[in-house]
């Protein structure tokens, strides 16, 4: 079986209310209004912030253009784009799953909405990333998720049959797009649920 792992929420923390709350304490007063901020500032990852995970929008501009939309001070903007690589820190139980996959002999990749200069801090740093056979970043594609054209692209750049395929993503929405594209799907909520999914499909040894 091809196992394709998303990353940030995965095999990455995101915690995106965490972030904001830190780095704009003057703008959330509360767990809720981290929560509003959290969807005014990236927009569902959407707008602005899609267009940056697509590629076509750099750092900059897209800071000017959420600076203008959410009257956050620029300043203010860029520190929070700046500091998003640094917070993907890697989820050590997850790391523990895609070693024990390729120790089952299956074929691991990735599929990440990633900008870009995001993409690049993680394979600097991150050596385990050397276990995937091949990824695909969005801002590396000029495609994002859950677009079909991207898992079609995935296919094609893994060499992988769709049916054969299994995705795992944080995702509701993200998962969906990947059965509508033909592959199998775990909607992962923490290591713990994906682990007991994936020994439910045959796919790991149980313990």
């Amino acid at each position: 079986m091809n196992i394709v792992f998303d990353f940030a929420g995965v095999l990455f923390t995101w915690q995106p209310p965490a972030l904001l709350a830190r780095l704009l304490p003057d703008h959330v007063a509360s767990p809720e209004a981290a929560l509003a901020l959290v969807e005014t500032f990236f927009e569902g990852y959407r707008g602005d912030w899609g267009e940056f995970d697509r590629g076509t929008i750099a750092p900059g501009p897209l800071a000017e253009r959420i600076a203008r939309r959410t009257g956050i001070a620029l300043s203010d903007v860029r520190r929070v784009i700046d500091a998003v690589p640094r917070e993907l820190v890697p989820i050590d139980a997850t790391v523990a799953l895609v070693r024990r996959l390729q120790a089952q002999g299956h074929a691991l990749f990735f599929l990440s909405n990633m900008p870009a200069p995001y993409a690049d801090h993680l394979d600097a740093e991150h050596l385990f990333i050397g276990l995937f056979r091949a990824g695909v970043y969005s801002g590396r594609a000029g495609l994002i998720k859950p677009e079909p054209a991207i898992f079609a692209h995935a296919e094609r750049v893994f060499g992988i049959d769709a049916g054969q395929t299994l995705f795992i993503d944080d995702v509701a929405h993200n998962a969906e797009a990947a059965r509508g594209a033909g592959w199998h799907a775990i909607h992962f909520i923490d290591a713990g649920q994906c682990e007991a999914a994936l020994v439910d499909a045959g796919l790991l040894p149980a313990g």
